[in-house]
């Protein structure tokens, strides 16, 4: 009796399993193909290709373009990292995976950056977009537009974090591209995809990529991604040595499988990448910024930008006010201080002379700041030094290049005093005469004062890399 009633049942198991191996099965594999891509990130040449152009779904790769507009945005002030964001509906509502955030709650962006770039949060992505371009749609126009710019031909974006929607297509190549432009445009926020773990402001955040980067030698990043629709993909970098590999896998079967077959990828690109290689950074892209919202053509856009100018504050009352002194900070030193104008005497230039008093140098005395450099540059000492402080923890400086004679690192120290007297003031110029040439370096700073500069300076594009005290 007992058997007779266990019958259906069996048949019924029997029948579910044939379904699941006959279509299921097939549909899931249909569903998420497979595609790869390896290259030299020194070179761009690429060692290993397969499906490598066809349109995929990215899934959370696509936080790597959130994450590189992020990057440009802070770069050219349209937004900081410590701006409080305020959270919409539309990014509370995203599904996981997410950070937790709450419709009008304010969170820095420097926490959403992490939640997006270590936990792979939706929430956060969509925060992001939205506090660049306004709405997601402004955010995803803008994607595309950076896209191309970088070459990323075949890649069309509708969202900030991935999740699967109609046209949300990119590729191996693709992303492989995007890649290896977040390295070598962005190296002072890189650290953050090889973190294990991230503070995001509301709660630590683990690695979505913890696994593969503890169990693969040299791997440093860059980005997992999983929907249904696009199985498991992962854009990852590792270097061993002088040689760095970027590999890409499209439609991996599960988290263990890919990693797997990513660390096959980047073993045979090691292999076959050549011991030395002339580096030849990709070309940095056009900036692109915010659109004008659709509607608004014929009409002035005021896009966010860097700080122009900042009003004068009124005198006390009291208090004479006094003209104040105008200068246009050019790419040639000699014409800023040229057009210096004030009314007073100013003293003679020294040696020693400090940047706020080369500043006040008349416009005719310009000759005597050559004189004056120009006999520093003959000088036998290997330094030159302007003022010292080591009060406070100024223990720490900066380097603004290697010059091939101590006259062009003078002349670009006294560039860099003049356009960042607020963050160097107090420190020290310094020329130290190496093998290879003469380094520019401002010592006797705080770390954030020097951390502070560095982040303005690269901001301009000027060459800076914070010194450590000993």
């Amino acid at each position: 009796m007992k058997d007779r009633q266990w019958k259906p049942a069996r048949l019924g198991l029997l029948v579910f399993a044939l379904i699941w191996i006959l279509a299921i099965v097939p549909l899931s594999a249909r569903a998420a193909p497979y595609a790869a891509m390896v290259i030299d990130a020194r070179s761009g040449e690429v060692l290993h290709s397969r499906n490598a152009d066809q349109r995929l779904h990215p899934a959370s790769l696509t936080k790597m373009m959130t994450l590189y507009i992020a990057f440009e945005a802070i770069e050219h002030g349209e937004i900081s990292l410590d701006t409080k964001v305020r959270i919409t509906k539309k990014a509370a509502a995203e599904p996981p995976s997410k950070l937790g955030l709450v419709a009008g709650q304010r969170i820095k962006l420097r926490y959403l950056i992490r939640a997006a770039a270590v936990k792979s949060a939706n929430d956060a992505a969509t925060a992001i977009g939205i506090a660049i371009s306004g709405s997601e749609a402004a955010f995803a126009r803008r994607m595309n537009r950076t896209a191309k710019a970088l070459g990323m031909t075949r890649t069309t974006f509708k969202n900030a974090n991935g999740l699967t929607e109609s046209g949300h297509l990119s590729t191996a190549r693709d992303m492989t591209t995007l890649g290896r432009h977040l390295f070598f445009d962005f190296p002072e926020y890189y650290n953050l995809f090889s973190r294990r773990s991230t503070d995001a402001g509301m709660r630590q955040v683990n690695n979505t990529n913890r696994r593969f980067l503890n169990a693969y030698k040299g791997a440093d990043g860059i980005k997992t991604g999983y929907t249904r629709a696009a199985g498991f993909n992962l854009v990852a970098s590792a270097r061993r040595g002088d040689e760095r590999i970027i590999a890409t896998v499209f439609g991996g079967r599960s988290t263990a499988t890919r990693n797997a077959k990513v660390a096959e990828l980047l073993d045979l690109g090691f292999r076959r990448a050549p011991s030395r290689v002339a580096v030849r950074k990709p070309q940095r892209p056009i900036y692109v910024g915010n659109s004008p919202a659709p509607g608004t053509a014929g009409k002035t856009i005021r896009l966010v930008t860097a700080v122009k100018k900042s009003l004068r504050p009124r005198p006390r009352p009291g208090e004479a006010s006094q003209p104040p002194v105008l200068l246009a900070l050019k790419d040639d030193i000699n014409s800023a201080l040229a057009e210096v104008a004030i009314t007073s005497d100013t003293p003679a230039v020294t040696p020693r002379m400090r940047p706020e008093e080369v500043v006040l140098a008349k416009a005719d005395n310009t000759p005597a700041v050559e004189e004056t450099l120009a006999r520093q540059s003959s000088r036998s000492e290997p330094e030159v030094v302007t003022r010292v402080s080591t009060s406070g923890g100024r223990y720490w400086g900066i380097n603004i290049g290697r010059f091939p004679s101590r006259y062009a690192a003078e002349r670009q120290l006294l560039k860099v005093a003049l356009t960042e007297m607020s963050t160097l003031d107090g420190g020290l110029r310094k020329v130290v005469n190496r093998k290879n040439g003469y380094d520019a370096n401002f010592l006797g700073l705080t770390r954030d004062s020097a951390d502070l500069a560095c982040r303005r300076l690269q901001a301009r594009k000027v060459t800076c890399f914070m010194i450590g005290p000993g």
